[in-house]
């Protein structure tokens, strides 16, 4: 005679008087991420790295210019008492942070779900577009060679000293950060909310029937 696999005591989970499993709880947090989702990634950084084109273009045409003079002998600031040394820096971070706020904003706009690829996309992207930014400010500016310039236009006269970042990579980590925060921020107070869960029955107590002889 053989052991019953289920004990006396216990009910089998295919008795009809068992109640069923509670059912998984699915949510955008709990979702795998998808290749649809790396795709819309890919594509808020690309479109990020491109923007940072326009970006190096105001910071071309918006930043303060630092006058240079030569007497001959070397190169010195004409207004050594000037704020405008850090304006460059200043104007490039303001425009960094605009530029990030707007890419959150946009990218929550158009995908509320949310997902980590668009959060990494979005991070990404700000530092390509700050980093592309960087390079055509310095490229189209005034020329480094503050040296030959000076040579070039003489003494005593005034020339544009060239954009420089002296924030270095906090400068280039404005737009990421920006933009991260304020997506995260709308899709903390605006996103979807995962479903609660359904309610379901406490298991029934199990009373053994009469034993027949």
């Amino acid at each position: 005679m053989t052991a019953p696999l289920t004990p006396p005591h216990q009910p089998s989970p295919h008795d009809p008087d068992w109640p069923p499993p509670p059912p998984p709880v699915h949510g955008p947090a709990g979702d795998p991420i998808t290749a649809a989702e790396v795709l819309q990634g890919v594509l808020v950084t690309v479109v990020s790295a491109i923007a940072g084109a326009l970006l190096g273009v105001l910071w071309l045409n918006l930043a303060p210019r630092v006058l240079l003079i030569s007497d001959g002998k070397g190169v010195y600031l004409r207004n050594s008492e000037g704020e405008t040394a850090i304006g460059g820096d200043g104007t490039f971070v303001l425009l960094a942070l605009a530029f990030g706020a707007v890419a959150g904003l946009v990218v929550f706009l158009l995908r509320r779900k949310g997902g980590v690829p668009l959060v990494l996309g979005l991070a990404l992207g700000g530092v390509l577009g700050s980093l592309l930014a960087w390079g055509l400010g310095t490229y189209f500016g005034p020329t480094s060679d503050v040296i030959a310039h000076a040579k070039a236009v003489g003494p005593n006269i005034a020339f544009e000293a060239p954009l420089e970042l002296d924030l270095g990579a906090a400068a280039l980590l404005a737009w990421p950060l920006a933009a991260m925060i304020v997506h995260l921020a709308l899709t903390a107070v605006f996103g979807p909310r995962d479903p609660e869960p359904e309610p379901w029955d406490l298991p029934k107590p199990y009373t053994q029937g009469p034993s027949t002889g």
